[in-house]
Parts: C-alpha cells; sequence; structure tokens
C-alpha cells in the first residue's frame, strides 16, 4: 500500500471519529417520523428529542411518545446524553425537557392526544394558561403521569 493511500485512510479514520457526534440536530418537519407511533411530524409547535452519549438520535411527535420511550427499556437512563423537547411558543425551538415548563389543556390538540405543549420560559406558560386554562407540570410531574 502506497504512503499516500495510508494517508488517506488515517485522514478518513480521523474523519470518522470526530465526525460520531452526540449533538441534537434540527427536527425534520415534514420529513422526520416518530420513533414510537410512527408519524410524520408536521406541527412545528410539537416535538420531542433524544439524543443517545453514542449520539443516536431518536424523534418523537408527542409528549406521549416521548414518555413511553423514556418508559421503556429500548435505551438506559445513562446512556442519554439530551432529553429535549419542542417549545410551543417558539416552533421548531428545542429546549431542555427536564427545565421545560408545562401546561396540559383541552385547548391543545396534541399530534397524538396528550394535550400537553411545552416552553422554556415559565412567564409564557403563566400567559398560556391564563388565556387558555389548564394544569401546570413540572418534569417530575410530567414523568410521574406517564408511570
Amino acid at each position: 500500500m502506497s504512503q499516500k493511500m495510508k494517508h488517506l485512510i488515517n485522514i478518513l479514520l480521523i474523519s470518522l471519529l470526530f465526525g460520531c457526534s452526540a449533538d441534537p440536530r434540527a427536527i425534520n418537519y415534514g420529513e422526520d417520523v416518530c420513533h414510537h407511533c410512527k408519524m410524520k411530524l408536521m406541527d412545528p409547535h410539537y416535538g420531542a428529542e433524544v439524543v443517545t452519549q453514542k449520539g443516536k438520535i431518536f424523534i418523537f411527535d408527542d409528549v406521549n411518545c416521548l414518555m413511553s420511550f423514556l418508559e421503556s427499556d429500548e435505551v438506559n437512563e445513562q446512556d442519554l446524553k439530551h432529553i429535549l423537547i419542542t417549545d410551543y411558543d417558539q416552533p421548531e425551538s428545542l429546549s431542555d425537557a427536564k427545565l421545560s415548563f408545562y401546561l396540559k389543556s383541552e385547548a391543545f390538540k396534541t399530534p397524538m392526544s396528550s394535550n400537553i405543549i411545552a416552553f422554556s420560559d415559565y412567564e409564557t406558560l403563566k400567559k398560556y394558561k391564563s388565556e387558555h386554562g389548564g394544569v401546570y407540570l413540572a418534569w417530575g410531574e410530567l414523568v410521574t403521569q406517564f408511570k
């Protein structure tokens, strides 16, 4: 094998090593399919994403699909790097699901009927709650509700 070929193979291997990323990516609405229910994500107000330590990404169209996945044995909790949720007030914007604020209200017709929307800002949640009613849920309450 020539020196040039060895050099090219080394560059390729290094690229592959650095190319493996455990970073989240934007949800491709109209293309991505929910890992749990297999529905195509269409509404940019709803969505969730889980990224493993190794960089595997799982996409969800509703809070209940995300929670069903987290309750399953498909991935161990210690293997998760990111759990993200779409901010209802900032469509297509993902925020840390554990730090987000949730509002459950019949006024919101979510893709899989959880009727739960998420916000990265508590003041925004309060505004929506006063306009649409509903119940505020923190991450721990949300997880408990789906157990």
